[in-house]
């Protein structure tokens, strides 16, 4: 994958972040860690974010709010939407706002790595 990008990880638990950071580190790609949508938006680096994984349910902003606000602010990010609550009305309506994937916990390290290549592509086409 190309030059590094950064990932950015949005879970409110810490196992889920730091498992997929983990897996991330593993595959030579850079992750950031959040654990909430405030936290986020509130960081300094999000212009360098090529893709996002967000946690469905989060208390405070979900991971569709905190897409649906970073595209209302013209600044979109590629995004993967995890859940441990699989829906498909949900997943339906994520993938109608152009979220990337919609991938029930526990996400196989393929599936999710094919999604972030998938975005990655999206936001940076050859």
């Amino acid at each position: 994958m190309r030059n590094n990008p950064t990932v950015a990880i949005v879970d409110d638990d810490e196992s889920v972040r730091d498992t997929t950071k983990d897996l991330l580190d593993s595959a030579g790609l850079s992750a950031a860690t959040f654990d909430s949508a405030q936290s986020f938006l509130q960081s300094k680096g999000t212009c360098a974010i090529r893709c996002l994984i967000a946690d469905m349910r989060m208390p405070g902003m979900t991971g569709l709010e905190l897409h649906s606000r970073l595209a209302a602010a013209g600044t979109p990010i590629p995004t993967v939407l995890i859940t441990a609550y699989p829906d498909e009305l949900a997943r339906a309506r994520a993938l109608k706002t152009g979220v990337i994937c919609f991938l029930a916990k526990p996400f196989s390290a393929e599936d999710l790595l094919a999604c972030i290549e998938t975005a990655l592509r999206e936001r940076d086409p050859a």
